[in-house]
């Protein structure tokens, strides 16, 4: 078949054969990309472009100065693109101009600024398995991030996958374990060679990156399965996608066991970030706390609000940091002031590392660089143990900004082959140059004025354009003046082209001079480039520690913006919060006159721990009790931070783990029922949850029938109480669970108090000790607007159920032994019935 192809053709299914089989490839034709074959059939209906034919080859085609934004649909549907460049101009080339893969694009490796958002890494993520544990790699081509850790089950690294949220998994092919553990989140999944995954050959591909004889200084190396999942990523990119890593200089190893463990339930149900649709990033924790300057602080802010310490020390450094920014307001403001003008260090050098810069990003690296000797003046004047170590790490390069001040144009453009990138000055030849390419258009204007003068023709002009060169320009009522020494080169609609001999020597002098400098000034980018990458992992260091500065002064500003008090940190165990509040929902109603006209936020006090190891909270639909049960577990997370809290006060202790079990959400892509959703995540609380947990329940059991959901909550209860001995809060419109208080002593009822009048009720919002026996369901319907002989109806029904019932049947079932035995299942009496459920009869007197 080759023998019946063109050159081209055959050229294209040489490079085809020569890149991933799921890779699409995109191969520069002048000004387009094209795609032919399967390619072609694929990309036309994702991007919804014409599909064609040549001599029987179905193609399309993109325009080459827009490709970026094709290329971004097709890597946000999950593909691979290889970009196939010429990589010599047209004219250039003998026979058939040179082609070849420049850089294959995944998810996990993109870098064009409009598919990045700049607070949110973009993960590639790796996984190794045996004998049923994991090692987990991930890397961020865009900052250069690299970590890797271990764990010890399937559920633990599903919960670490849907905190990173990758852009891509890379995992080794035919590896059943690990992908049907994967499968089915929506993740991106890419299949790599296995071999390259094996310890040994993965050892060795990290030694040689880092240039080193082990790999002890990272802290791995006895982490088999980590050290295979890093290695196999990293050969995935450099050698399968052939990127640059060059700006990769550090690798971090990390334990799942040093952070809160949060799975993506909790995640979703506390909104943490803004990660699950619909919600809005005012709506979650990031959101109300986020008050960092730069992206890199952006990105450090969204990792510790999705992984909080567990260690007290750590947390208690970070709190020291924030008193010291809150003791000194010149120094908070005026470091945030600086911070302000220091640009993304991270992915600017990653993009430069990785040949996706340009002069921009080196004016962004000049201007940030001459911001850091104020940077480390400011900060070198705190005292605390985290603020000294972090100040350390913050180096001075007034040479590199030297350098960058003389070489780069102030205005230098996006393109880097166009000219215009380097300042009069910093290199003579390329001053030489200049001055020929001015000299010589000096020149031009000068023959025009005199080619005027001679001809008598006064409209007559020379032009320039990059298919013709220069030419002089005659209009159709003037050629009859055209002198003998002008030879034709091209007829327009208006008149005629011609070139002398005397031009075409001066345009191939002007010509070869703009060429020779545009290549000129391109070299001496690179060069500046390569001089630059010198100092990349002492640049990233600096970043690292200017995020920390950022997220930290972010959450001092918070703190005093909104008089949040420091939690003493402990690891007894005990919960006390006093005037606690709600620290996303009370931003949210503030920002709403009609709500904050109604008044502030209620706050409210909690004590878990100890002899109160249970809150059982009763109280009516929409009085606060979803929100404060949210509210004692977010306030927690934010303490494990080592933010500030909005309370008056409060005394945390540690928790390994936070799990909810909130509303109602069904999974019907798996086949799952709402109830059996609610049941799934009430057995992997009771199946995971410790002693050490923090555990919130809103409303367990209401997914079945009255009497099995009672059953089922009870139970659960009582298996929290004896068994796990975890700190919860219980939510419940079953008052029936309120009994418990009488024989399980660490069981505290508490409920949300209210005031009825004129058959209203009006929400207080306030927590307060003991049980309520009743759920204002129907006045709740009213408020909701349900039509009045709705209401009216619904109230005679519920009359007549209490009084056919007693609460005796609970009292007498609340005894010792097994909760099926506890709850009688009462029926209504058959003459009830006949009431409730009978057609009505008129009344005949």
């Amino acid at each position: 078949m080759s023998e019946n192809l063109t050159p081209m053709m055959q050229q294209y299914q040489r490079i085809k054969r020569e890149i991933p089989s799921d890779a699409l490839l995109l191969f520069r034709l002048g000004d387009f990309y094209e795609l032919f074959f399967d390619d072609a059939k694929l990309v036309s209906g994702l991007l919804g472009i014409t599909l064609t034919q040549r001599n029987g080859t179905p193609m399309c085609g993109i325009p080459h100065h827009a490709s970026e934004s094709y290329i971004g649909r097709l890597l946000k549907a999950g593909r691979k693109v290889a970009i196939c460049d010429q990589l010599e101009e047209a004219g250039a080339a003998k026979g058939i101009i040179k082609r070849d893969v420049t850089q294959i694009v995944t998810p996990g490796t993109i870098f064009a600024d409009r598919y990045l958002k700049a607070d949110v890494n973009n993960f590639l993520a790796a996984i190794s398995a045996a004998d049923r544990r994991f090692g987990l790699a991930f890397l961020d081509v865009t900052t250069g991030d690299f970590k890797l850790s271990e764990l010890e089950s399937s559920e633990a690294l599903i919960g670490e996958l849907q905190r990173l949220h990758p852009a891509e998994i890379v995992i080794p092919a035919e590896n059943e374990e690990i992908l049907s553990r994967i499968n089915g989140h929506g993740w991106t999944i890419s299949f790599y060679e296995p071999w390259t995954f094996e310890f040994e050959t993965a050892y060795l591909t990290l030694k040689d990156h880092f240039k080193t004889q082990s790999l002890d200084g990272f802290g791995c190396q006895e982490m088999r399965l980590a050290v295979s999942a890093a290695g196999g990523a990293l050969h995935y990119v450099v050698n399968h996608l052939r990127r640059s890593l060059a700006h990769v200089h550090r690798l971090h190893t990390y334990e799942p066991g040093h952070c809160m463990a949060l799975d993506r339930v909790t995640h979703r149900n506390l909104d943490l970030t803004e990660h699950e649709p619909g919600v809005p990033r005012a709506h979650t924790l990031l959101g109300a706390l986020d008050r960092t300057v730069t992206s890199m602080g952006a990105r450090l802010m969204r990792e510790w609000v999705t992984r909080p310490l567990r260690r007290a020390e750590e947390i208690r450094r970070r709190q020291q940091v924030i008193r010291e920014f809150l003791d000194e307001a010149d120094l908070l403001f005026n470091g945030r002031e600086i911070l302000k003008e220091v640009k993304d260090l991270e992915r600017i050098m990653a993009r430069l590392a990785t040949g996706n810069g340009n002069a921009r990003d080196l004016l962004g690296l000049k201007y940030s660089l001459q911001k850091l000797p104020a940077v480390r003046d400011c900060f070198g004047k705190m005292r605390s143990l985290l603020a000294a170590a972090e100040h350390a790490k913050i180096g001075i390069f007034d040479d590199l900004a030297g350098l960058l001040e003389c070489a780069i144009h102030d205005e230098a453009p996006l393109a880097l082959k166009e000219g215009g990138l380097i300042k009069d000055g910093y290199c003579a030849e390329l001053d030489e140059l200049r001055a020929a390419a001015r000299s010589g258009k000096e020149w031009i204007a000068q023959l025009q004025q005199r080619e005027i003068q001679r001809t008598g023709i006064s409209s007559l002009k020379i032009r320039f354009t990059s298919v013709f060169g220069y030419f002089i320009e005659v209009t159709k009522s003037n050629l009859s003046k055209v002198p003998p020494d002008y030879h034709r080169k091209q007829t327009i609609a208006t008149g005629e082209r011609f070139i002398t001999p005397e031009l075409k020597e001066m345009e191939a002098k002007i010509l070869g001079s703009e060429e020779r400098m545009i290549k000129l000034e391109y070299d001496l980018f690179l060069q500046i480039r390569d001089r630059v990458m010198k100092h990349s992992a002492a640049i990233q260091e600096t970043a690292s520690a200017i995020a920390v500065f950022d997220a930290l002064a972010g959450l001092a500003a918070i703190a005093r913006e909104r008089s949040y008090a420091c939690p003493e940190i402990n690891e007894e165990g005990a919960i006390e919060i006093v005037e606690g509040r709600h620290p996303v929902l009370e931003q949210v109603m503030e920002a709403d006159p009609g709500v904050a006209a109604r008044g502030g936020f209620v706050p409210n006090d909690v004590r878990l721990g100890g002899d109160h190891q249970i809150m059982i909270i009763t109280g009516p639909n929409m009085a606060g009790k979803s929100t404060y049960i949210r509210q004692v577990a977010l306030l927690v997370l934010m303490a494990q931070i080592g933010s500030w809290i909005p309370a008056r006060k409060a005394a945390i202790g540690l928790v390994d783990r936070i799990f909810t079990r909130v509303g109602a959400n069904d999974d019907l892509a798996r086949g799952q029922s709402t109830f059996m959703v609610e049941m799934n995540e009430t057995a992997n609380i009771l199946n995971n949850a410790t002693q050490d947990s923090l555990i919130i329940l809103d409303e367990i059991g209401r997914g079945t029938s009255t009497y099995d959901g009672i059953s089922i909550a009870w139970a659960v209860v009582e298996h929290l109480h004896d068994r796990i001995k975890a700190k919860t809060l219980f939510a419940t419109h079953y008052h029936e669970l309120t009994q418990m208080a009488r024989r399980l002593p660490r069981i505290r009822n508490c409920n949300v108090a209210v005031r009825e009048w004129n058959d209203q009720i009006i929400f207080l919002r306030k927590i307060v000790d003991g049980s309520t026996d009743r759920s204002y369901g129907i006045q709740v319907g009213r408020l909701a607007g349900l039509p009045r002989e709705v209401i009216d109806r619904a109230k005679e029904i519920l009359n007549k159920l209490e009084s056919s019932d007693t609460e005796a049947d609970w009292n007498d079932g609340a005894k010792e032994g097994p909760a099926d035995r506890r709850i009688h299942k009462r029926k209504i009496k058959p003459d009830l019935q006949m009431t409730l459920f009978g057609k009505p009869q008129e009344v005949k007197g």
